[in-house]
């Protein structure tokens, strides 16, 4: 596949884990790699393998001007995007009601708002830049926690969900004339650091110290595992996703995200079984 036929592909939080892996299996099918990325030198040893297929540029998502850049970048090398695969995101475990407001806006800042910064770069782009009707695919990573949710990780989580319902509504708001296709991939438990040094752990009060409490069962999950979950078959997934004709709205992935997504909607069900009846007479007089 040459350079100017093979797809485009710019990914955030390309240091490490899914990042760093889908950025291999996208050098690995011949295609293109944008890699952004706070510390850039970190990728020197792809750069140097791929110096025709790889181009490394220094993002913070949390700044929007960085974004923007890269996006820049990325046109005035290879021409377009055609995937984005929006990842950049990190972790706070430690209970919601000793969370420190500051510690969960910044949280905000990476995992909500600087995928909404990207992900409207993205359809701009893929509507206005790339050639008229070629468009382009969108893959925000979530999480399962993004659907579910965990004692001790509460702002995580509704970082996560705050952009599953974005997503959702930006999915909606596309029409077929410009082909961009929408994707939520929500990954369990994998070995990506994003439970070592992808994670804030705040110390916990007090009220929540006593073993037994369901947010010490999550610290101690956090500390001994397991997490089975294998990144660079992951990574070779995503790139197969990438390519579906009619992609879903959102992939569970990883059979842990599957079941616990699955038993969800299962309570969800039944909740609402139990209680419809609760809703009946509750129309206004015409």
């Amino acid at each position: 596949m040459s350079t100017s036929t093979a797809r485009v592909w710019l990914i955030t939080g390309a240091s490490s884990g899914f990042g760093r892996a889908v950025t291999e299996a996208v050098l690995s099918n011949n295609e293109i790699a944008v890699a952004t990325l706070r510390t850039p030198t970190v990728l020197d040893d792809l750069a140097a393998a791929n110096p025709e297929r790889l181009l490394v540029v220094k993002c913070d998502v949390a700044k929007p001007a960085d974004i923007l850049s890269a996006f820049a970048a990325a046109i005035e090398k290879f021409g377009r995007v055609d995937v984005v695969f929006n990842n950049a995101g990190y972790g706070i475990l430690g209970e919601s009601e000793a969370t420190p407001e500051d510690a969960a806006r910044a949280l905000f800042d990476v995992n909500f708002w600087g995928a909404v910064a990207v992900s409207k770069e993205a359809v701009r782009v893929f509507r206005d830049v790339n050639p008229r009707g070629a468009g382009g695919r969108l893959l925000n990573v979530s999480s399962g926690l993004g659907f579910g949710a965990a004692p001790g990780l509460g702002m995580y989580s509704a970082s996560k969900h705050a952009l599953e319902g974005f997503t959702e509504s930006l999915r909606l708001e596309m029409i077929p004339a410009w082909n961009i296709k929408i994707s939520i991939i929500a990954p369990g438990a994998f070995k990506t650091g994003a439970h070592t040094t992808g994670i804030v752990t705040l110390p916990a009060p007090e009220a929540y110290a006593g073993e037994g409490l369901p947010s010490q069962g999550i610290r101690q999950w956090f500390k001994h595992g397991p997490v089975r979950g294998d990144p660079v078959l992951a990574a070779r997934a995503i790139f197969k996703f990438s390519e579906l004709d009619s992609p879903p709205v959102r992939w569970a992935m990883g059979k842990e995200s599957a079941g616990q997504m699955r038993g969800k909607v299962k309570h969800i069900m039944e909740e609402i079984d139990e209680f419809e009846s609760w809703s009946e007479d509750m129309d206004m007089a015409v």
